[in-house]
């Protein structure tokens, strides 16, 4: 082969690795080689959503990303803090116990950066048809099943049941479980929350007719009384196949997190990745039609890693100054 020949088919070779991997070699320097992303319990959101962000950045940014399952964004936090996983998600009501060292946090987690604005993840409820039950003053006295103790749903439905004064039995497991034991008949209701739709409620769904209900107005003030962080949402009722009407409720905004130690060029690479291909996100999880840069907006608290701060300031999204350090 000439030299004209052999430099032609290395610029070719050169110009195909760029393409399939835009992250140059010398911008990866001191990179893991592998990563891993902490989700949560089967049947929920994030482990769904988790999977998908999780192989869509590992393509683009040329660097794998496992994922973890984990009990979910308490246990997330801990993990990333501990540096025994390099990525989390997590709902902000949580990350802000754990940021202020209070609630389910018995210290401060000082050392987690937000990466991405994710979705709201709103709290609301399922049961069958037969039992009767149609709101949440119906869970007196009932079994319900939240999830897994250190997830969202686990760490609030208590506190929510104290505020309006619900007496009911809780039981915690994965999010798919729950739903089965309330086709059972071993639960009365499963109350979670997550991004929308939720799967374990649209498997329950399929096979059983449910009602799914959310809260009432005057409840939505005592909740957001007893845990401000709270926001008024609503669940439209398209999300499910039954759904007669809109439930009322209430939520909190999901994050994507990662160690202050990572590398800021790899956080920008991450960040890139997902609003870049927002498209295929959204292929992925319909949740993520709320991945968008402008809700970044939603984390008032948590600082930005600083290679997620310099992708937003690339993209002429404001970032509150207190918010930028690292």
């Amino acid at each position: 082969m000439s030299i004209l020949k052999t430099l032609a088919v290395a610029v070719v070779a050169t110009a195909s690795i760029a393409v399939c991997n835009p992250v140059l070699a010398q911008d990866k320097a001191g990179w893991p080689k592998t990563l891993t992303l902490g989700t949560a319990s089967v049947g929920g959101t994030y482990f769904i959503y988790g999977q998908v962000w999780a192989t869509l950045v590992g393509e683009k940014i040329g660097t794998p990303i496992n994922t973890q399952q984990t009990q979910g964004p308490n246990q997330n936090i801990i993990l990333v803090q501990q540096k025994n996983i390099d990525l989390g998600m997590t709902t902000m009501g949580v990350a802000l116990q754990a940021w202020e060292g209070k609630g389910w946090a018995k210290e401060k987690y000082s050392d987690i950066r937000a990466l991405f604005p994710m979705y709201d993840t709103p709290f609301h409820f399922v049961a069958l048809k037969r039992s009767g039950i149609k709101s949440v003053k119906d869970l007196n006295g009932k079994n319900v099943g939240v999830g897994p103790k250190a997830g969202t749903p686990g760490t609030y439905f208590p506190i929510m049941f104290d505020a309006l004064g619900i007496k009911a039995t809780i039981r915690n497991g994965q999010a798919s479980d729950m739903s089965s034991q309330v086709a059972d008949g071993l639960l009365d209701s499963f109350a979670f929350a997550a991004g929308l739709p939720i799967a374990a409620f649209s498997e329950l769904e399929a096979t059983n007719e449910v009602t799914f209900f959310g809260f009432t107005d005057d409840e939505i003030k005592k909740l957001q009384a007893a845990a401000p962080e709270l926001s008024e949402t609503v669940i439209p009722k398209a999300t499910y196949k039954t759904m007669t009407q809109d439930d009322k409720t209430v939520g909190v905004y999901n994050f994507a997190i990662a160690h202050k130690d990572l590398p800021a060029s790899l956080t920008y690479e991450i960040v890139k990745a997902i609003h870049a291909n927002h498209g295929e996100l959204v292929k992925g999880h319909a949740a993520a039609k709320e991945t968008l840069p402008e809700n970044v907006s939603k984390n008032t608290f948590l600082p930005f890693h600083a290679g997620a701060a310099r992708y937003y300031k690339e993209a002429g999204v404001n970032i509150p100054e207190k918010l930028l350090a690292n």
